[in-house]
């Protein structure tokens, strides 16, 4: 990890500027997140939209982001690049995008937003923080523990 002082006050700089636009745009609510996932609401008039043209905002910086990498060799405050490391759908991240949704929904929090609001109102947001931390903590040591299986013979393999 790059931890120079421009990557750094980079960094910052990015958090703030995003923290800012979420208190701005009213996402540290929790009452206006679930508006939002309320579909049910879509019928009677008391869905919410406004999320969505936060996410597609900032879906279209990304966009934009990625494009424009492919210009640069490297980086303006790192070494180089950092891409993922693997491009498939497996268990881990099925698993952890459904409690992702599920614990968005019942708390009405996301990571972010929940961060920016330990500023605002850290009633509510302390405990979600703090559960998310516990959460992120329990699941690096869960996934740090190795279990050996047996090889699943494919149909190519030929048979002894």
């Amino acid at each position: 990890m790059n931890r120079t002082p421009l990557a750094l006050s980079t960094a910052l700089l990015s958090g703030t500027v995003f923290g800012a636009g979420l208190a701005v745009a009213r996402m540290v609510d929790p009452a206006k997140v679930k508006d939002f996932l309320d579909i049910a609401a879509i019928t009677s008039g008391g869905w919410d939209p406004s999320l969505a043209f936060v996410m597609g905002g900032g879906a279209f910086v990304f966009f934009v982001g990625f494009r424009l990498h492919r210009l640069f060799r490297r980086p303006l405050a790192a070494p180089a690049f950092s891409h993922p490391d693997r491009a498939r759908l497996d268990l881990p991240l099925i698993a952890g995008s459904v409690l992702f949704g599920i614990g968005w929904g019942a708390a009405g929090f996301c990571p972010g937003p929940a961060i920016a609001n330990l500023a605002l109102a850290p009633g509510g947001a302390v405990l979600f923080v703090g559960a998310m931390l516990a959460g992120s903590w329990l699941a690096g040591a869960l996934r740090g523990i190795s279990v050996s299986r047996p090889a699943i013979p494919s149909a190519d393999t030929p048979r002894a």
